[in-house]
């Protein structure tokens, strides 16, 4: 799968956002291992706690299908009715890719014709795992 194609399903996920209070939508693209694609789609509550993020949404469908290894994920976000663009990942979302990815785990922001490629370890750099909290053993 190419950049440009993951992009594009990140597009068509931003579309079933449901973000009634920030009016801000993102969508997102988890390439799995495997080649599988599992998107996700911003879903905002009232009480603002609950809300999730496209990205975790990828990646909790992704991890409750079964899937835990990662290649790279596409995310783009913007204002409802206007074209998305760049939208770096919330510093929650960095820590949960963390939990699953390798620090060279992509993530690809902007749009299906013009977007760049991060590694996971520059978007987070010193990242909290479990490694912190089991002397290298992962739980």
């Amino acid at each position: 799968m190419t950049d440009h194609e993951l992009m594009q399903l990140a597009e068509d996920a931003r579309a079933r956002s449901y973000a009634p209070y920030s009016h801000f939508c993102v969508g997102a693209a988890l390439l799995g291992a495997d080649g599988r694609v599992y998107t996700g789609c911003n879903i905002e509550n009232a009480a603002y706690s609950p809300t999730n993020c496209a990205e975790r949404t990828a990646f909790f469908k992704a991890v409750s299908e079964g899937e835990r290894h990662f290649v790279a994920i596409a995310v783009i976000g913007g204002k409802d009715g206007e074209k998305g663009g760049f939208c770096a990942p919330c510093g929650v979302c960095r820590q949960v890719m963390a939990e699953f990815c390798a620090p060279d785990f992509r993530v690809i922001l902007g749009t299906a014709e013009e977007h760049k490629s991060y590694t996971l370890s520059s978007l987070l750099p010193a990242s909290f795992g479990a490694d912190d909290l089991t002397g290298g053993e992962k739980a």
